[in-house]
């Protein structure tokens, strides 16, 4: 029989956005996950905000919409706060019930410099990985570290040198004007982005692939189950990648870590960077690199069994920056200078971790 739409609202109703989740769905476990660490983190707040005045959005709902955001390859935040009008899921996720209006996009920028200041967003971070730790779902000897270039959120006519005093108007078009930049040298020691200062003109590894203005991200991953425990975003530089491998590798350190081997690519196969590992008291498990060269890892490292291992372990960390890059939003920035960057890429990363873990966990073990 043919089904007919009732077109009478109905006047009362007891449904909560929670009802409308199913009960396995697994944002409940990655909720749970982030509301045990976000309760640990009420003392930051506390500290965050002043004692008088009005009442402001919940932090714990900005962190938790970053987190929707990432996990729903959400394009902005005002299409967030769009969406948090009618998605109960969203409203399920920040405790919201449903006659609560969805606060203003505004409310993201006007916390985003507090939040930079008091780091939530790594503290949130290393949270997420303190509880997986404590569920043994981390190695705490054996990681690997990788870099890749994160495309700035700026023109390329907007790479001009740094003592010029006014751009040219070009074809009479002051705010897109037609630049021709044939003949002329460029380099990030002579021109600058007007748009982000702080991006640099980089070209990705591999044949014919052109310059453009990026930052480059790092993450350093565990090999028991492909978490990211760190992770880092500077300016596209040389050596940008060995020193935020070894920049990361003391952090881990101080937060507890005793790693026993690094695996890496041929990238890192530089002398500074492998005997820096080694002072370290790490075996750095870093694939050769024997063009035209002599390789720094030799006989004493690869005859070992572990070694072969690290080498096909260390390629799951392309699974975390594809995660983050084709999911998350990461393969451009969303904005200007490494410190925002850097807050966005940790709820990325944290995300990516919710995410597995999510799959990782046996029901019932988040509470």
């Amino acid at each position: 029989m043919r089904g007919t739409a009732d077109r009478q609202e109905t006047m009362l109703t007891l449904m909560t956005p929670g009802k409308r989740v199913p009960g396995d769905h697994p944002i409940r476990k990655i909720k749970a996950i982030a509301d045990a660490e976000l309760e640990r983190l009420s003392p930051v707040f506390d500290r965050m905000y002043s004692e008088r005045g009005r009442y402001s959005i919940p932090p714990e709902r900005l962190l938790k919409s970053c987190l929707l955001i990432a996990l729903y390859s959400v394009r902005s935040e005002r299409q967030f706060c769009e969406q948090l009008d009618y998605n109960l899921l969203f409203r399920f996720f920040l405790d919201m019930g449903n006659e609560e209006d969805a606060f203003d996009a505004s409310s993201f920028a006007k916390n985003r410099d507090r939040l930079i200041e008091h780091e939530v967003a790594r503290l949130f971070f290393e949270g997420v990985i303190r509880q997986a730790n404590e569920a043994h779902l981390i190695s705490t000897e054996h990681f690997t570290v990788d870099g890749t270039l994160i495309d700035a959120w700026a023109s390329f006519k907007s790479f001009r040198p740094k003592n010029e005093e006014s751009r040219p108007d070009g074809d009479g078009d002051p705010s897109n004007p037609t630049v021709d930049f044939r003949g002329e040298r460029r380099s990030n020691d002579t021109h600058q982005s007007t748009t982000d200062p702080e991006a640099r003109l980089a070209t990705k590894k591999g044949m014919g692939n052109a310059a453009r203005l990026s930052y480059s991200g790092h993450v350093m991953m565990e090999n028991r189950n492909g978490l990211c425990v760190d992770m880092s975003i500077a300016a596209a530089e040389g050596g940008a990648e060995r020193e935020q491998a070894l920049y990361m590798l003391g952090r881990l350190q101080d937060r507890g870590f005793r790693p026993r081997t690094l695996g890496a690519d041929k990238g890192y196969d530089t002398m500074t960077f492998v005997g820096t590992v080694r002072t370290a008291g790490v075996t750095p498990h870093v694939a050769q690199h024997t063009t035209k060269r002599r390789s720094r890892i030799d006989g004493r490292t690869t005859r070992h069994p572990g070694y072969a291992i690290s080498q096909r372990k260390r390629k799951r960390v392309e699974e975390i920056f594809g995660w983050m890059k084709t999911v998350g939003g990461l393969r451009k920035t969303r904005y200007r200078g490494v410190e925002r960057n850097e807050l966005w890429a940790y709820f990325v990363a944290s995300a990516y971790n919710l995410v597995r873990m999510s799959k990782l966990m046996p029901i019932g073990a988040t509470g």
